[in-house]
């Protein structure tokens, strides 16, 4: 015997009235997702000064940098993000070199910071407790950005076009990955670079400190054989005595370089130790980014390079003799504002017969802030010349306003 099922009067009504309010239900939730967009902006106006012992003319720049965020509420987990950025010369100031944005080549000192209006961020976010995947271009930074970050420092950011996952199944573990198809250079769109990169990143935080390792395989999407693979770990933790509060923190990668014309393997370590006590932080690095044989420099090409081996950016590129940095770092409070000294001792790792000395350099910082959500900086950075380079002075003075 068939059983048959009985559609009455009233679930047929039923039927159709859930048929008709599912569309205006789903209408509302994304309604209620798109009023929940939220906006910010951050301008930051600054003047810059470069003066170098050689042929090129003293430069200098004042640049506006106008950013402009959308970020949507969320449905089901998913949400959107779109920034504008913006870089201009203001009143006139604008006496300086960028070679790889075409920007007055071999005239001035660089200060590279070129006039451009372009998409900084866009990307769609999926988002749950423990999992997030953002697809388009994104700010990815990474181990305190040694070896991938933002470029913050310049007005033009470095993004990349990537997908990215990150798993966070407690506060103890982090897992990333990402896939870059673009990095999105500062040097506006003249110098982006067309990439097939794999970044792999794993962190423990433990009672002792944070253990990560990670592997950088970066690949440019060029004709030509080119890869660049980067295997590292790190630690970095503290502790307590009494009144002081000692910082430790140690790391160690491999890398290998192959292209057509050569193939080359340098090492990198890094070793800091440093104290706070009394309102002060002190601290000393060491770092070296190896050579192999005097002809290959390690290298990170994806960094925030300005924040390592001093601020006058003397190193971006690491020299065929490699680098050992010994820095000394000593900072605190001021008038309500914070002030750093940085003082840096460079040497070759495999010295050659003219380049053994790299130099020394001074920085110095001071921010503070002014009203509301102003900020103020001053900076200077003071470069000695050794057996290569130009001695260098560079001075930055910047207003910063977000809201």
């Amino acid at each position: 015997m068939k059983i048959r099922r009985l559609v009455t009067p009233v679930s047929t009504l039923s039927m159709a009235i859930a048929t008709a309010v599912a569309p205006v239900a789903q209408a509302a939730d994304w309604y209620e997702a798109l009023s929940k967009t939220t906006a910010s902006a951050e301008f930051n106006l600054r003047y810059e000064a470069v003066e170098q012992d050689n042929a090129l003319k003293d430069a200098d720049a004042l640049t506006l940098r106008s950013r402009i965020t959308l970020a949507t509420g969320e449905l089901s987990g998913f949400s959107a993000t779109v920034e504008m950025e913006d870089s201009r010369i203001v009143l006139g100031q604008g006496d300086y070199s960028v070679p790889p944005a075409g920007y007055k080549p071999g005239e001035y000192s660089v200060i590279a910071d070129p006039e451009t209006t372009e998409l900084n961020q866009g990307f769609v976010q999926y988002k749950n407790s423990a999992l997030t995947v953002k697809a388009g271009r994104q700010i990815i930074a990474l181990d305190g950005h040694r070896f991938v970050g933002h470029v913050g420092w310049r007005q033009d950011w470095q993004t990349f076009d990537a997908l990215s996952v990150k798993y966070q199944p407690n506060e103890n573990v982090d897992v990333f990955y990402g896939y870059l198809n673009q990095r999105n250079r500062i040097f506006a769109e003249a110098a982006d670079i067309d990439s097939k990169d794999h970044l792999f990143n794993a962190s423990y935080k433990s009672a002792i400190g944070k253990f990560t390792a990670y592997a950088y395989l970066l690949e440019m999407d060029i004709e030509a054989e080119n890869a660049l693979d980067t295997y590292g770990v790190s630690y970095a933790g503290s502790a307590t005595s009494g009144d002081v509060k000692w910082l430790y923190s140690a790391e160690f990668a491999t890398q290998s370089s192959e292209s057509a014309a050569a193939d080359f393997d340098a090492s990198y370590l890094m070793l800091e130790g440093g104290a706070v006590f009394s309102g002060l932080t002190a601290k000393v690095t060491y770092e070296l980014l190896g050579s192999d044989n005097g002809e290959y420099g390690f290298s990170t090409p994806l960094a925030t390079l300005h924040k390592f081996n001093g601020w006058s950016d003397q190193f971006l590129s690491t020299p065929a003799q490699g680098l050992q940095d010994i820095a000394f770092t000593l900072a605190g409070s001021l008038a309500g504002g914070k002030w750093m000294a940085v003082y840096h001792e460079f040497d070759a790792d495999e010295a050659s017969a003219e380049i053994d000395d790299l130099g020394s350099e001074l920085n110095l910082q001071y921010t503070t802030t002014v009203a509301e959500h102003v900020s103020l900086g001053v900076k200077y950075a003071t470069y000695s010349a050794g057996d290569t380079n130009v001695d260098t002075d560079k001075l930055w003075v910047w207003l910063n306003t977000k809201f």
